[in-house]
């Protein structure tokens, strides 16, 4: 029997009741036939696309069976997709967990925000899937609303207080802040640049008041700047903040990816790192490793992750109330690319 936590079906008589019109009406102008003027038409098939209304899995859904799959879409470049190891790592975390429920992972790469919010509308419409991750959740996140308005089971990988009293699965980004600015104060560091996601996204508000408040409890001169976190960027912003009057001698990115590019950058400038410039990275992978030299880095078990994830959608897919999960606190890994800050700097 399916679970009452489960999105309920688009119907026909759905669609009649919000185009205020008849079943019968709604009927011919889905299915293309004369009977209804256009204007009728135009009407329906609007309302029918905002509803998320779908004939797919009409079967499925009329026997009360599930579709056995949870959704992910992520809006990001395809290019930059291929070389992130984070979401490599967390879907891996997501499968482990849906293999023991004989169950698939629905995934879609699309553009743009309103593509995310699309997709969800047009899965919960033809009931692809039994429920959907949202990661990557920013400021006034849509993909939220439209969960809220469809009732499609949902967990959110981000910070509680962006999730609207949703399922939430968390880590939290100001302790692991705290951990890098005071790592690097620790060396003799008084100039410190954080290199930041966009502003868009949740986290980076988060991130950014911690690696302001704990640099100020310091005592050290800081700035942050935003980029879109690919390898180019990266590279430019370390560029760009090492030629500066008054360069920092520790640099803090918001990914691996970054963090690898601005390595390379400095060592193009002929400069040493760490003894020039120090470099911490956020989500420690296997890239941090193999780099020369080795990067420090911020981490945490991320298919550990992407498995407490999947866990909690399922409890919710079951009927479970909404609950907050806190996950492991990102840990500071030392490594060879930060050191004791260079004399005079």
């Amino acid at each position: 029997m399916m679970s009452a936590a489960r999105a309920r079906r688009v119907t026909i008589a759905d669609v009649a009741r919000e185009a205020q019109t008849s079943t019968a009406s709604v009927s011919y102008a889905l299915n293309g036939r004369p009977g209804i003027s256009e204007a009728t038409r135009v009407r329906v098939l609007e309302v029918a696309g905002r509803l998320g209304w779908s004939p797919a899995n009409a079967a499925r859904a009329l026997a009360g069976a599930g579709a056995d799959t949870i959704g992910l879409v992520i809006a990001k470049d395809p290019r930059d997709l291929s070389v992130e190891p984070f979401y490599m790592q967390f879907i891996a975390g997501v499968e482990t967990v849906l293999a023991d429920r004989s169950m698939g992972l629905l995934l879609e790469v699309v553009s743009d925000p309103d593509a995310e919010v699309e997709a969800i509308r047009r899965w919960h419409g033809s009931r692809r899937v039994d429920g959907v991750l949202l990661t990557d959740v920013m400021v006034d996140d849509q993909r939220i609303a439209v969960v809220s308005e469809t009732g499609i089971p949902a967990v959110v990988v981000g910070d509680p207080s962006v999730a609207a009293g949703m399922t939430t699965v968390w880590t939290d980004d100001a302790v692991g802040m705290r951990q890098a600015v005071e790592h690097l104060a620790a060396l003799g560091h008084r100039r410190v640049t954080r290199v930041a996601a966009p502003r868009r996204y949740a986290y980076t508000a988060i991130r950014d008041e911690a690696f302001e408040r704990s640099a100020r409890a310091v005592g050290i001169e800081h700035a942050i700047v935003h980029t879109d976190l690919s390898q180019d960027s990266g590279a430019t912003a370390a560029h760009a903040v090492l030629s500066s009057a008054r360069a920092p001698s520790g640099l803090i990115f918001d990914n691996d990816i970054m963090a690898v590019a601005a390595l390379t950058a400095a060592h193009g400038r002929g400069l040493s790192v760490p003894d020039d410039v120090s470099i911490v990275a956020w989500d420690d992978s296997l890239l941090c490793r193999l780099v020369a030299p080795a990067l420090t880095a911020l981490g945490h078990d991320v298919v550990a992750l992407g498995a407490h994830a999947a866990r909690r959608l399922l409890d919710v897919i079951d009927g479970a109330q909404q609950s907050v999960h806190q996950d492991a606190v990102p840990r500071l890994q030392v490594r060879a690319s930060t050191g004791r800050a260079p004399t005079g700097v």
